[in-house]
C-alpha cells in the first residue's frame, strides 16, 4: 500500500489558476486543522491563520501581494501570522505549518500555492493582525482549474543527498 504522504509530498504541484467552485466547509477546516496541529519548536505555536472566503477580500489580497495576484481567483486564502515575540522559530514552525496545510489539501484535490514576501505588511494592516504579529505568507486554495498531473522536474537524488560527509554518494 502507498504511503499517502509521499505519494503528497511526490505529486504536489503550485497551482495559480482555479476552478470558482467554493471548497466544502469539512475540507476547509481540515486545511486549518493540519496547520493547527502542526509541530513546533518547544510547542511555542506561533501561528495564527486568518481564513478569507469572501470575494472582495480575496481582490484585496491579490492586490496587495505582488507575487500573487492570482489569489483573487482562489476559492479561499490563509493568511499565515506569527507572533513576532515567540523566539527564534516562528518563522520555521510557521513554514512547516504552510506545508501541512498545502499537502491536507493536495490529499484532498485542493490546488494552493504559498505566495508572499512583499506586500506582507499592507496584508497585516487591512485584516486587522496586531502589530505584534508579522505576516509570513498568504495561501490561495482552490479546485484546479485544470486537471493537473504531478509531475515535475527535480534533480536527480545523488545530486541532492549525500553520506556522511558532503559530496560521499549515498551508495
Amino acid at each position: 500500500m502507498p504511503n499517502a504522504v509521499f505519494e503528497a509530498v511526490r505529486t504536489v504541484l503550485a497551482i495559480r489558476e482555479f476552478d470558482p467552485r467554493p471548497l466544502p466547509e469539512d475540507v476547509v477546516r481540515r486545511i486549518l486543522e493540519a496547520g493547527r496541529l502542526t509541530a513546533s519548536a518547544r510547542n511555542v505555536q506561533p501561528w495564527h491563520f486568518v481564513l478569507v472566503r469572501d470575494r472582495q477580500g480575496l481582490r484585496k489580497l491579490g492586490s496587495l501581494v505582488r507575487t500573487g495576484p492570482y489569489t483573487a481567483g482562489a476559492a479561499a486564502a490563509v493568511i499565515v501570522g506569527y507572533e513576532k515575540a515567540t523566539g527564534q522559530y516562528a518563522v520555521s514552525d510557521a513554514s512547516r505549518a504552510i506545508q501541512s496545510m498545502l499537502l491536507v489539501a493536495w490529499g484532498d484535490g485542493v490546488g494552493s500555492n504559498w505566495t508572499g514576501f512583499t506586500g506582507l505588511e499592507n496584508v497585516r494592516l487591512e485584516f486587522g493582525l496586531p502589530d505584534t504579529y508579522d505576516v509570513l505568507a498568504v495561501v490561495p486554495f482552490g479546485y484546479p482549474k485544470r486537471n493537473v498531473i504531478g509531475k515535475k522536474k527535480r534533480k536527480p537524488f545523488d545530486e541532492v543527498v549525500s553520506s556522511e560527509r558532503f559530496g560521499s554518494p549515498l551508495g
